[in-house]
C-alpha cells in the first residue's frame, strides 16, 4: 500500500491510498475555498452523562446534489471535486462540515471507490483489503491525537438511513469520549470477568459458534445474528482470536476479511429479493477505546444492521425505542439467520 498526503484548497488533510507502490498523487486543488469554519460544541446530558455534539454548521451541508456534481466523484475539467485526482482507489479526507473538529474531536470521510454508481459491495477482495488497510492506518493516526479517546470507522447506505451524498464511502468519527455504547459494553464485559472469572465476548462468539443463528464461518472470522438483534436484520461479524482493535489483527484475519464481509454485504442485497432496490445499512466497527486499563478484554467486533424489515416495509423507531431504547423486533433472529443462509452466493 502506498500513503500520499496532501491538502485541499482550504488547508483540509486528503490522504490517498493506493495498492501500487509507484502510483502518482499530485493534482491541486484550486477551488476558491475560505478557512474552515466548524464550531461544534459538546454538551453532557446531566441525567444520562450521555455527550451530545452541537453542530450548527451542518445545516449548511451539501444535500442530494445530482450525480454531476458530486463532492466525492474524481474532479473533471470545469467540476472540480473534493478530490483533485482524476481517479483514484480509496481516498480520506477531512469532512468539510463535521459533527467534531478541534479539540472536539475530528471526522473524516472515507471514499471506497471513484465509482458513483457503486456500492461497498461491489468492490474486489483487492479493493476492500485497501479499505480495510485505510481503516487500519486512520486509527492509528487518529489514535495518536491527544484529544481522542476512541475511533469509530462506519458506513450509512441509503437514502431510507439518511445518506445525504450517494456516492460509496464511510466515516470516522475521532470521539474525544468513550461512546455511551462502548461504555455499556465495557461495563458489561466487566461484570461477567468478575461473576465468571471468562471474557464476555469469548463467551459469546462461543455460545454462537455452536448454535443456529451463524450466517457465515471461515478460519478467522465469523458472522451470525445476534441472540438478541435489535434490527429486522442484523449480523456481528466477529475475529475468531479476540484482538481490542484493527490494529491488531494479524495477516491472516486480515486476508479473510474482504472474503466474509464482501459474501455478507452482497447478501444483504438479496434479503428481500431481486426486485427490491439495495438494501439500506449501517456498519459499525466497535473498537476498544484508547488509554483504558481493561482495553484488551473488549472485543473488536462490526455490527451490520438494516432498517428495511420487509420488501416495501422500513422499520421506524418507535415510542418505547425511541423514548426508552426498549427495542421491538419483527424478525426472530433465528429467521434472520436462516434467510441470510438462503441467500448466499453460488
Amino acid at each position: 500500500m502506498k500513503k500520499t498526503v496532501t491538502t485541499l484548497a482550504d488547508g483540509r488533510e486528503l490522504i490517498y491510498y493506493d495498492s501500487a507502490d509507484d502510483a502518482v498523487r499530485d493534482a491541486v486543488d484550486e477551488r476558491p475555498l475560505d478557512p474552515p469554519a466548524a464550531a461544534s460544541g459538546l454538551r453532557v446530558d446531566p441525567l444520562l452523562g450521555d455527550t451530545v455534539a452541537v453542530a450548527s454548521h451542518r445545516q449548511a451541508r451539501t444535500y442530494h446534489p445530482p450525480a454531476d456534481a458530486c463532492p466525492l466523484c474524481p474532479s473533471r475539467d470545469g467540476r472540480p471535486s473534493e478530490i483533485p485526482e482524476r481517479d483514484y482507489e480509496v481516498a480520506v479526507f477531512e469532512n468539510r462540515f463535521p459533527s467534531l473538529a478541534g479539540p472536539t474531536g475530528r471526522c473524516e470521510v472515507v471514499c471506497f471507490t471513484a465509482d458513483h454508481d457503486a456500492s461497498f459491495a461491489d468492490l474486489t477482495e483487492e479493493r476492500a483489503a485497501l479499505v480495510l488497510d485505510a481503516w487500519t492506518d486512520r486509527t492509528a493516526e487518529l489514535a495518536a491525537l491527544p484529544q481522542v479517546r476512541q475511533v469509530y470507522c462506519f458506513e450509512n447506505r441509503g437514502a431510507e438511513i439518511g445518506v445525504t451524498l450517494g456516492h460509496p464511502h464511510g466515516q470516522i468519527y475521532a470521539l474525544p469520549f468513550t461512546a455511551p455504547r462502548t461504555a455499556l459494553m465495557q461495563q458489561r464485559a466487566a461484570g461477567h470477568r468478575a461473576a465468571t472469572g471468562r471474557n464476555l465476548f469469548d463467551d459469546v462468539l462461543a455460545r454462537e459458534r455452536a448454535g443456529d443463528r451463524v450466517v457465515l464461518a471461515g478460519e478467522h472470522w465469523t458472522a451470525f445474528v445476534p441472540y438478541a438483534a435489535h434490527w429486522p436484520y442484523e449480523a456481528h461479524l466477529y475475529p475468531n482470536r479476540r484482538v481490542p482493535d484493527l490494529l491488531a489483527l494479524d495477516d491472516a484475519a486480515r486476508t479473510e476479511f474482504p472474503q466474509l464481509y464482501l459474501e455478507l454485504l452482497r447478501r444483504f442485497d438479496r434479503i428481500f429479493g431481486p426486485d427490491e432496490p439495495p438494501t439500506p445499512y449501517i456498519a459499525a466497527w466497535h473498537q476498544a477505546p484508547f488509554d483504558d486499563a481493561a482495553r484488551d478484554e473488549f472485543g473488536l467486533h462490526l455490527e451490520l444492521f438494516t432498517v428495511r424489515r420487509a420488501s416495501g416495509k422500513l422499520k421506524y423507531l418507535a415510542g418505547t425505542e425511541s423514548g426508552m431504547s426498549v427495542f421491538v423486533n419483527d424478525v426472530p433472529p433465528e429467521a434472520a439467520a436462516r434467510r441470510l443462509r438462503e441467500v448466499a452466493s453460488k
